[in-house]
């Protein structure tokens, strides 16, 4: 459902992120497997995690980002209930 000259638009910009960088392409695999868990991307998921495989990460560095991705989404809510609970002046704990 996407106009075609958005979609090449989005492809360009997708391409030039996983051209050689300071960053190795295995290393940008391990992220986007990251990315594609916040981002609750199935078919990215998918993808990236045979595209880190192909490019040398192992099972346990697969498992290491996942790792790092539960952790982010974990914080993100010890972080929004110690919000609400500053504005709401619920202290639970003390």
């Amino acid at each position: 459902m996407v106009e075609d000259r958005m979609k090449k638009i989005y492809f360009e910009f997708y391409q030039a992120t996983y051209r050689p960088t300071k960053i190795d392409r295995k290393t940008k695999e391990l992220i986007a497997i990251a990315a594609s868990l916040g981002f609750r991307c199935q078919g990215c998921l998918d993808g990236h995690i045979k595209k880190a495989k192909k490019f040398g990460a192992s099972p346990e560095e697969i498992s290491e980002s996942i790792a790092i991705a539960m952790g982010v989404a974990a914080a993100s809510v010890v972080d929004l209930t110690d919000i609400a609970a500053e504005r709401l002046r619920i202290k639970h704990f003390e």
